[in-house]
């Protein structure tokens, strides 16, 4: 089960694209680790590693410049990009807790000297370390997000779904819509015309296990479970412009 007091920090976090230059110390590395072990995937049969690595074995092509970051990489499975958003969504809220800055960095690489030690699929890179700036957000004025009627049909969802509605996600697209209710609420992300698939697929993908870990985190907070299904009638019956991703029942 995650930890509960990651649910606080949805309404804080920020994405932190300044730090300072000096590299975290060895203890608080541990801690980090240690947490990445105990993350809890949506997907226990997929086999993934998060590696810390120094800034010298990625290749950043954004204003971002941390002294270190987090390299995801996964086994290449049904539902991989998804699981791994869901893992890391819940390392970028530990961090923040702790007083350390983070920005999910979708136009980085590992550099080809990093690629030879990674033994699964890359998937995306975090940036992470003291900040250089502001580290948490004072109001929910402060997330520049759609409203809840333009992500959910789902009548009074907002004890659940307003913490997903902050969630972070790639150029802010928020590619998630949600239908369901009585306890039933269905998962959809945007489809994209073709150039756009190209660039925003895989981190749509990614961006809908945020939104789950979100969403997972606001369900443990009231007292509930959540367990994740496949629906094929939901499947079917989609918002248009949307695919389905997965059903998640409140117990």
């Amino acid at each position: 089960m995650m930890q509960p007091d990651l649910y606080e920090m949805i309404f804080k976090r920020k994405s932190i694209r300044k730090y300072d230059e000096t590299p975290l110390d060895d203890a608080t590395i541990s801690g980090i680790e240690d947490f990445i072990k105990k993350a809890e995937p949506l997907n226990k049969d997929i086999k993934t590693e998060i590696s810390i690595v120094p800034n010298e074995a990625v290749t950043v092509f954004l204003p971002v410049n941390s002294p270190q970051y987090l390299v995801m990489t996964s086994e290449k499975k049904e539902g991989y990009l998804t699981n791994a958003g869901y893992i890391l969504e819940q390392v970028d809220l530990f961090l923040s807790s702790k007083g350390i800055g983070s920005c999910y960095v979708g136009m980085a690489q590992p550099t080809k000297e990093t690629r030879k030690n990674l033994n699964l699929e890359f998937v995306i890179i975090v940036a992470f370390g003291k900040p250089g700036e502001n580290l948490h957000r004072t109001e929910i004025s402060e997330f520049k997000r759609k409203s809840l009627s333009e992500i959910t049909n789902i009548a009074g969802s907002q004890e659940f779904l307003e913490p997903v509605r902050i969630a972070p996600s790639a150029t802010n697209s928020q590619p998630w819509f949600f239908t369901g209710g009585n306890g039933v609420i269905n998962l959809y992300c945007v489809k994209s015309g073709f150039l756009k698939s190209m660039v925003y697929d895989k981190m749509n993908k990614i961006d809908m296990g945020i939104a789950l870990c979100h969403l997972a985190l606001s369900v443990g907070h009231s007292g509930k479970n959540m367990e994740i299904v496949f629906d094929k009638a939901a499947q079917e019956e989609g918002p248009k412009g949307y695919y389905y991703i997965n059903t998640a029942i409140l117990k």
